[in-house]
């Protein structure tokens, strides 16, 4: 199959590409699982491609490797370095629209231009054999001058007048704020830094800012900023002051729980049931209250009380719209 085809073939320049020495057909043929034949066909196929599959004999057996100076075009780039930025691009395709998405394009579309028809072929067949399926996102498409006046701020330390929109209210208010940090996180990109307006720290979601105006005032990050530091109580974009929280998953999401990390301060350990208990040390606000409900009665708060009564009071508040 040409899938298994193009596995193949590519396991094959890894291998030849890591090996200096070079390999010879069998031991080619034994790693990969085909014939000889088939070796030599792909070895055909690769030289037509680009490849630069070079040959020679030693103690009576032929060995193959690619030449010592072989790079990818006029880029110094290894296949793997390349299949990892093509990958790249289809995991910001959420942000498709952005300085981001299309700068990743444009950059590859120079890397592909620098290959040559048959080796850009051969990696564009390639990259079709990996596909990124985009969750829940928000759309950026529109916001390419407000994601520009971020970055220009972020960069040039400068501080940024705008219009913002409050994700709970929908109330719309003016405010200058010192952008330190843009980051993407479940879908969306978020700015963080000193809202003048509150004198606190505060996270802005970006596709809320409108009208933003680079100020010529410019800001100093404080010394003692840790962004890190800063994030390490939140469950999901909001800092919140962390406290110690256990829940209890039932044994059909036990796998679920086990093979993902949730947070960093994360213990996972066995319940006699075959279920998990999980502990973190995280914010109880909104964004934990929500991933919890979204289990239904898989999953239930051992501690901290208070959590378990604001879950509770949500649960019947929910029941009462079905009465």
């Amino acid at each position: 199959m040409r899938g298994d085809q193009l596995a193949r073939q590519w396991r094959m320049i890894q291998r030849l590409a890591r090996s200096r020495s070079g390999a010879p057909v069998g031991e080619l043929a034994r790693e990969l699982e085909c014939t000889r034949r088939t070796i030599y066909r792909d070895l055909d196929a690769l030289q037509f491609a680009g490849f630069p599959v070079t040959s020679e004999k030693r103690g009576g057996r032929v060995f193959y490797k690619l030449l010592d100076s072989f790079q990818l075009g006029d880029a110094p780039f290894t296949p793997d370095e390349l299949l990892a930025l093509a990958f790249g691009e289809e995991l910001l395709k959420n942000l498709a629209g952005t300085v981001f998405h299309e700068s990743v394009r444009s950059a590859l579309a120079k890397v592909r231009a620098s290959l040559g028809p048959e080796l850009g072929g051969f990696l564009g067949r390639l990259r079709e054999s990996f596909q990124v399926v985009p969750g829940p996102h928000k759309r950026y498409a529109e916001l390419e001058d407000v994601i520009r006046a971020i970055n220009e701020a972020v960069l040039e330390r400068r501080s940024l007048r705008m219009e913002y929109t409050t994700g709970r209210s929908g109330r719309k208010s003016r405010r200058d704020f010192d952008p330190y940090r843009v980051w993407y996180q479940n879908g969306a990109l978020y700015a963080i830094g000193y809202d003048h307006q509150s004198g606190q720290i505060r996270t802005f979601a970006v596709d809320r800012i409108r009208a933003p105006q680079l100020l010529a005032a410019n800001f100093i990050i404080p010394g003692d900023f840790d962004f890190e530091a800063h994030s390490a109580g939140a469950f999901g974009v909001v800092a919140e002051q962390p406290e110690s929280v256990r829940i209890r998953f039932a044994k059909r999401r036990a796998l679920y729980i086990r093979e993902r990390i949730w947070h960093p301060s994360q213990e996972i350990s066995e319940t006699p049931d075959g279920g998990v208990e999980l502990t973190l040390r995280v914010g109880t606000g909104d964004e934990l209250r929500g991933w919890l409900l979204s289990f239904g009665a898989d999953a239930w708060v051992i501690e901290p009380d208070h959590l378990r009564g604001e879950l509770r009071a949500e649960l019947e508040r929910a029941r009462a719209c079905y009465d």
